[in-house]
C-alpha cells in the first residue's frame, strides 16, 4: 500500500492556524492599522482639534492647518517549494514545522519594515516635511520641538545604570512636553510607554527600569511614576549601537502606520499541477499587499549617548 500524501488543504489549513496563534509583538503598539483598497492612500494630517476656552464675545473658529503625504501599497511574497516524496514521506513532521516557521516569518514581516522606518530615521521625512528623528519640528504655533535628543553620559557610548535611567527620563519629559499646532500639549494623557533598545543597552536598560532603588538606595523614579507603564523592548533588527527609541503607546495616533491593502494569504500549486507532473514538486506562496510609513512624530524620541 503506497503511503498517503499530504494534503495541500492540509498544509495550507497548518498555517492559519499557526498564523491565528501567532504574536505580532510590539507592532500594534506603535503603529495604527489602515485597511486600504487602492493603489495608495493620501493622508491628510490635520491640526489638533482646538481647545475649549471661555466663551467671550462670539465663537472663535480656528482653521483646520494641514500637512498632506501618500502610502503606496506594494506586492509581498514567500514562497516555499517541497518534493512530492518529502511529503509523501513526512507523516505531519518537518513539513508541517516549516509551514509553522513560515507563518511565524509572516507574523514578524510588518516589525521588519517598521524597524526598517526606525533605522532611517533620521533621514526618512515625516509628515511635516522634517526627518521624523529631528531637532527642528515645527507645526504652526507649536514652537521648535526635539525629538532627535542626545544624552552626555560620563562613560561616553557605554551608559551606567544611572545614565540609561536619566536618558529614559529626559525622553519621556520631551513626549510630554510636545504641543500641538495650536500650542497645547498633545501629549498631557500619555501613560504607557516602549523603551526599544539595540541589544547592547538591553541589560543595562532593563535594570534602569525594573531596578526597585537606585545605586545609593534611594526609590527608582521609573518604578514610582504614579500611573505609568515603561518597558524595555529589545529591537534585533535595530542598526542603532549608541542610540535608543522611547515611543508613546497610548492614544489613538500612533508613529508609524501599518497599510493593508490585501491580508496575509497562502495559495498553493499542488496536487494535479503543471509542477507536480513535470517537477514532482508542490509549491505553497504568501501574499501580502500593504506598505509602512511614517505617522506622528511627537509619539516618538531617538536618544544618542554622546
Amino acid at each position: 500500500m503506497s503511503a498517503t500524501l499530504i494534503s495541500s488543504r492540509a498544509v495550507i489549513g497548518s498555517f492559519y492556524e499557526a498564523l491565528s496563534q501567532g504574536d505580532t509583538g510590539w507592532v500594534n503598539e506603535l503603529s495604527f492599522k489602515v485597511t486600504s483598497d487602492q493603489a495608495s492612500e493620501q493622508y491628510a494630517w490635520l491640526g489638533m482639534a482646538p481647545a475649549m476656552r471661555e466663551w467671550l464675545g462670539g465663537r472663535s473658529a480656528k482653521d483646520i492647518r494641514e500637512n498632506s503625504f501618500s502610502i503606496v501599497n506594494k506586492p509581498h511574497e514567500a514562497t516555499l517549494e517541497v518534493t512530492v516524496p518529502e511529503l509523501r514521506r513526512d507523516k505531519w513532521g518537518q513539513i508541517i514545522l516549516r509551514i509553522g516557521d513560515l507563518a511565524d516569518r509572516v507574523m514578524s514581516y510588518p516589525a521588519k519594515l517598521i524597524s526598517n522606518l526606525m533605522n532611517a530615521g533620521e533621514t526618512g521625512v515625516a509628515y511635516d516635511g522634517e526627518y521624523f528623528f529631528d531637532t527642528d519640528h515645527t507645526e504652526g504655533d507649536s514652537g521648535t520641538q526635539d525629538n532627535d535628543l542626545t544624552y552626555a553620559a560620563a562613560t561616553g557610548t557605554t551608559p551606567t545604570i544611572a545614565e540609561m535611567r536619566g536618558a529614559i527620563m529626559q525622553s519621556i519629559a520631551a513626549i510630554l512636553g510636545f504641543k500641538d499646532d495650536r500650542a497645547e500639549p498633545v501629549n498631557e494623557n500619555a501613560r504607557d510607554f516602549i523603551v526599544m533598545v539595540p541589544m547592547t543597552y538591553w541589560a543595562t536598560a532593563i535594570e534602569a527600569v525594573n531596578l526597585p532603588t537606585t545605586d545609593n538606595g534611594g526609590a527608582n523614579l521609573l518604578q514610582n511614576i504614579n500611573g505609568f507603564s515603561i518597558r524595555v523592548v529589545p529591537n534585533l533588527r535595530s542598526s542603532f549601537t549608541t542610540k535608543f527609541m522611547t515611543f508613546l503607546t497610548s492614544g489613538r495616533q500612533k508613529a508609524f502606520i501599518l497599510q493593508e491593502e490585501i491580508p496575509m494569504s497562502i495559495k498553493a500549486v499542488a496536487e494535479g499541477s503543471e509542477l507536480e507532473f513535470n517537477e514532482n514538486k508542490h509549491r505553497y506562496g504568501v501574499d501580502w499587499s500593504g506598505n509602512v510609513g511614517y505617522g506622528d512624530w511627537k509619539k516618538a524620541c531617538l536618544t544618542t549617548f554622546t
